[in-house]
This record gives structure tokens, sequence and C-alpha cells, in this order.
């Protein structure tokens, strides 16, 4: 599975020869530098730029693009160099942005030979930086590891280098400045402009969000934009041996560079390729809207999309990230100073009791109750620190949730109601709400990213809840199955009509009522699958699908797929699991649950674990594999920052509502009109 990381944390990799892609807003200047078990950069020999692109076991691009592809070969890197660091800044002198916070995040993924994604990150928190160091290969005790840095420099890289120790920083930074403007011409030019009949370019994506995931979908048939050109024979590159683009279906031949043009900045109206592959947006970058004055004395009014991004539905993104951060520090906050003021006043008690004279008369009466005001009041002081934070954060969740996109509103915002089927995939799908103890009102929207990178474990089970009152097994199987059938629809209402296909294992038929929204709106692929004999026969289509698929992309031949296979992506939902799974049915579940999410082939499993004992430990990797849902509120997930355990809500239609029956209609009638 694919480890997203935040600011600091690291990985280990399995494999030597990688592949290192970039994405961002603008075009970048990529390089790196290699250092010493200090880290220390000892001259210019150690550092690949676009003026010198290639050192032993590393190869850089050779020109500022918005997408990039570093080649690195961990065993062919010299012995000395203990550190591989990919640096990213911006041009200078070019008229393009001057700071990482005027563009969208960057977005950086390590992957392997085949262009299994090993590790992600998504470089936040940049501001006034024009330099940044992504993230850094390091070995340690004879194992490498990736590390997620995102360090920032105001002062260019001229700083940066400096930083790591290169005596000539200064003069190389130039160099390389002059390099990239020499060469900006060659860019890579930007993705085509959509047609006009409403159809996007689709991406080839190679295989790859706490709420925050996101998975690759191969699309047979396209050529990467930003694809680096073949290796000349003599540049020492990780690639030159095999002359392979890994990841990839075969594709035209990329047009000449040197006969490619691209401006510094986006022309308007054209799409770009932003902050995270496979995502567009048909406009160009445009400022967040800026709250009203406050008045003197009075915090700012709150805007929806007041956050860093280049359309309106990443600027809500990042808020509502921002939102859950806030959240967890403030409440980390409040945690802390009740714990200190616990620790505290136990600490006077012990002292007033280890003293004989206080248990004479008042004495000690009189200091247990100064301990206990002192310790009330900081509780009350930390109190009121947090419901001041509280109150602006409910103040932003008031705005922002009725701006959000159908994608990520709850089923009774009033944005359903005038749904559309979209042109284009979004970034990020609403799984449920989130919340804590001390603020039970502020509810979170949890997001995760789109396509998919993990599959879904809807717990129909009472073992792994929190709260223990609710006794009634019959109502939880059916509220997990309206949450499965609610977040199905979901997915199908927020994908482009036929893009996106739903199959249902149902062995025993007990489903019926709550498939019935799918089943007659015709939206399945195919009627639920019933008996053994259903099961198979779903999970042999698939599974095949998968291996063809998987084997398009390995080897580049996306044009030997069968001509009817379908491409778009496919949901299973597995309900009553195991009934009806014999040993093969197992494996082959278990198989698309891990290489599924890759090409396309998602799991959503309604199930109690409890009930597949039987199998023994055989299956403990199967549900480790699969984000764990609740049907009803349940503390289970923590962020990746303080650890906080959150309550989840599901993501369920308001009762007695229509929204869902009203947006499948639709969703069929797209289809209809499609065919």
């Amino acid at each position: 599975m694919t480890a997203e990381l935040v600011r600091g944390q690291n990985h280990p990799l399995s494999q030597a020869r990688l592949e290192i892609r970039v994405s961002a807003g603008a075009p970048i200047v990529a390089s790196a530098t290699l250092g010493d078990e200090n880290g220390k950069v000892h001259g210019v020999e150690w550092v690949a730029h676009p003026g010198a692109p290639t050192l032993p076991g590393l190869e850089v691009s050779k020109q500022a693009a918005a997408g990039h592809r570093l080649a690195v070969d961990l065993a062919a890197v010299p012995e000395a160099v203990h550190r591989v660091c990919v640096l990213l800044a911006l041009p200078v002198g070019v008229g393009g942005p001057v700071r990482f916070g005027a563009v969208a995040a960057p977005f950086i993924a390590v992957t392997g030979l085949d262009g299994t994604e090993v590790a992600s990150y998504t470089i936040t928190g940049l501001d006034a930086e024009s330099a940044v160091v992504a993230l850094e290969l390091y070995r340690r005790q004879g194992a490498w590891k990736v590390r997620a840095v995102g360090q920032g420099y105001a002062g260019g890289l001229a700083e940066l280098l400096t930083d790591q120790g290169l005596p000539e920083a200064h003069r190389l930074a130039s160099g390389i400045n002059d390099a990239v403007a020499q060469g900006l011409a060659r860019s890579v030019q930007a993705p085509p402009q959509r047609t006009a009949d409403g159809d996007r370019t689709r991406q080839t994506a190679a295989p790859a969000p706490g709420p925050d995931q996101s998975g690759p979908t191969p699309q047979v048939g396209s050529t990467p934009q930003g694809a680096p050109g073949p290796v000349p024979p003599h540049a020492t590159s990780p690639y030159a041996a095999s002359g392979a683009q890994p990841g990839y279906p075969a594709g035209p031949a990329p047009a000449d560079p040197a006969t490619v043009t691209q401006p510094a900045a986006p022309t308007a109206g054209g799409p770009v390729d932003y902050s995270h592959p496979r995502r567009q947006t048909g406009a160009p970058p445009s400022p967040p809207p800026t709250a009203p004055p406050a008045r003197p004395g009075q915090p700012a009014q709150p805007v929806a999309g007041d956050a860093n991004g280049w359309s309106m539905d990443e600027r809500l993104y990042n808020q509502i990230w921002g939102m859950f951060e806030d959240l967890a520090r403030s409440t980390a906050a409040y945690r802390s100073a009740v714990d200190f003021a616990e620790s505290r006043m136990e600490k006077e008690l012990d002292q007033t009791l280890s003293d004989p004279r206080s248990r004479i008369g008042g004495q000690g009466d009189a200091a247990r109750e100064a301990a206990r005001a002192k310790h009330a009041q900081l509780v009350d002081q930390a109190r009121a620190s947090l419901d001041r934070d509280l109150g602006q954060l409910a103040a932003e969740a008031d705005v922002v949730e009725p701006a959000l996109p159908p994608a990520f509103a709850r089923w009774d915002n009033p944005v359903w109601h005038g749904y559309r089927v979209p042109m284009e995939i979004p970034m990020a799908l609403r799984l449920g709400d989130l919340h804590l103890p001390e603020s039970e009102l502020l509810r979170i929207p949890m997001l995760v990213r789109l396509p998919l990178e993990r599959g879904l474990w809807i717990d129909s089970g009472q073992a792994g809840l929190s709260d223990d009152s609710f006794a009634d097994s019959h109502e939880l199987r059916r509220l997990a199955l309206d949450t499965a059938v609610a977040l199905a629809a979901r997915l199908l209402a927020v994908y482009p009509a036929g893009e996106f296909g739903v199959h249902v294992i149902d062995p025993a038929g007990s489903g019926v009522q709550a498939f019935a929204p799918l089943v007659q709106s015709g939206v399945l692929a195919a009627p639920p699958a019933l008996g053994a004999a259903g099961v198979a026969d779903v999970l042999a289509r698939l599974t095949q699908r998968v291996d063809l698929v998987q084997m398009a992309v390995r080897g580049g031949m996306a044009d030997a797929l069968p001509p009817g296979l379908d491409t778009a992506e496919q949901l299973l939902i597995v309900h009553d699991f195991p009934h009806g799974f014999d040993d093969r049915a197992v494996t082959q579940l278990r198989y698309l649950a891990d290489e599924g999410p890759a090409v396309g082939v998602h799991l959503m499993m309604v199930a109690d674990r409890e009930e597949a004992a039987a199998y023994g430990p055989l299956l403990d990797p199967l549900w480790r594999s699969l984000l764990r849902l609740t049907p009803v509120p349940d503390d289970h997930l923590a962020d990746p920052w303080v650890g906080h355990a959150w309550t989840y809500e599901p993501a369920l239609v308001p009762p007695g509502s229509q929204v869902l029956q009203q947006v499948l209609a639709r969703v069929a009638e797209a289809r209809a009109k499609g065919r």
C-alpha cells in the first residue's frame, strides 16, 4: 500500500531503482543533491540540475515544467553518498510566480519501475519560499528510506544550497537559473484544452488522501504529459539499461521538445495540471475571496474558499484540511493544559500531606482548597481558549458547508437538488463527518482523495464499536447496508457518466431491500450476484480485468486489450461475507483488495469480521488493507499529528428524503444518453 507521508515522516524503500514524480501548478525547476552522512554537499559535482542533469544513479529534467520525472538508482550512487535530496525551485527572471504560496501545493510521489507508488507527499504550508527541499532518500544501517522534508527557503536556491554546506552555492544557483532561462522555450507543453463537446482530457495514471488518501486509475491509450524523452546512450541513467518508461502504456510518440513552446505562466482558459497527478481544471488560478473587513476588536469574518488553490474545489478542500488541523491542535492544547493542571494539583496535595504540620488545625484544608482553586482556574482558562477557537471554527463551518460541491457535501445540502452529472472526476469525496468529545457540535467533513487508494470496509459487527449500547444486530446490519448504498451512490454521482461501474455480491439475497435504489435505477453493471455460482462469476470477471490491465500497463501494450473490456473504474460491494465464498473465492477477494485499486477496481466490504473468524489469520491482511467505517458513530480514527481518537459519523441520507433516488435517476439518464 502507498504511504501518504506528512512532514517529517519516513518510509522504508524495498527497491533500489525508483522514479520520483513531481506535479505542480506552475513550471518549476527540479534538482537533486548528494550528501554525506551529515547531509553536506561537498561540491558542484554532487548536484544534479538542468545544466548537468545526470550523476551516477541519478537523473533530473533539463527544463522547467509543471511535471517532472526523476530517475534514481540507489545501488549506483557512490558509497560516500548517504542522502539524496530532491529540490524544487521557482524559475527566476521569467515572469512567473516568485513564491510557492502563490501556486498550488506541489505533489511528489516515489514509485517503482512498474509504476507502483511507494510513498507520496503533498508539500503544504509554503508561503514566501521560492525553493524547497521536498524529500530525501537516506541510507540507514545499510537500508534506504524516504523522508518527507518540506523545508522551504525564502532566499531561493542559493540559500538552500548554502544550508547544505555547498561553498559555491550562489554561483551554482545563478548557473541553474541561466540554464533554465535558456531552455524555457523547450518546457513541457501544457495539457491540451478541453474540447467543445465537454470531453475531458484523460491522462494516464500510473499506480500511485485520517481522511486524506489518493489512488491511481490507469487510462488506456494515452500518453502522460511531461514524460521525459529517451535517455541518450552515453548518459549515466538508471533507465539507460532498459530504455523504458515504466508504468505507462504505449502511446503516440511525443513531439520534439525543441519545437514545443510554453509560456512561463498558464494561458487564460487552458486546463492546468496542478498539485496532484490526474487532476485538471479548466480555469487559470484565481485569488481566493477575501473576507469583509472586521470591526475593531473583532475577528475577521470567515469566507468559504479562502485557502490556497487553483480552483474553488481545491481551495475548499484545503480550507477543510486547515479546519481539521486547527481543531486537532486546539484540542491538543486544551488537553495538555488540563493534564498540567491535574499534575500540578496532585503535586501540591502530595506536598501538603507529606508535611505533618499541615494536618493540624485548618492549615491542611486551606492548602487543599487553594490547590483545587488553582486547578479550576487553569482548567477554566484552557476551556475559555478552546471555546474561543471552537467559536471561530464553527463560524467558518457555517459558511463553508453551504458552499461545498456535491462531492464534498452532505446529502441534506441543497446543492444536491441542482445536481448535474459532472464532466470531470473531482479531487476528493466525502465519506462522513469527524468530531471530538470536546466539540460535539462541530463537524469536520471527512474527505478522501479520488481515485480511491484503499478499499472500504463497512463494519456490520458490534465487537469493534466503542459504544456497546447498540444491541440490535439486525438494525446494525441494515444501517451498514444503507451506508454502503449511500457511498456507492455518491461515487456514481461524482464520476462522469459511464466512468464508474458498480457490482454487487449478495449471495443469500438478504440485501434486496437495501440495494433496491441501485437496482431500480438501473445503475448497476449487472443484477446482484446470488449464490456461490454468482460469487464465482463476478470475482472471475473482475480478477481477469485486473490481470489484463496490469499486463497492459506494465508491458506497454494497451492496444492489445480486448475491445469489449470496460476500462471504467469498478466498485465491488460484497455483502454477507463469508457466506457463499469458498477458498478460491476468498483468495480472489484478497487479490482484488491488494491489486485492484492500482488498476481501477475497488472493494467495499459490508461484513462482520467475527463471522469470518473460521478462516483464522488468513484474512487479517484483508481487513488491514481496508479503511474501516462504521454505520453508527464510533471513535476509531486517529489524526496524523497528535493522535486524537476522532468520532466518525457516516454520510447517510436523511430519513424520508428522496434525494438519493433523484440523483441515481439523473446518473442513469446521463448514461442512457451516452450510449
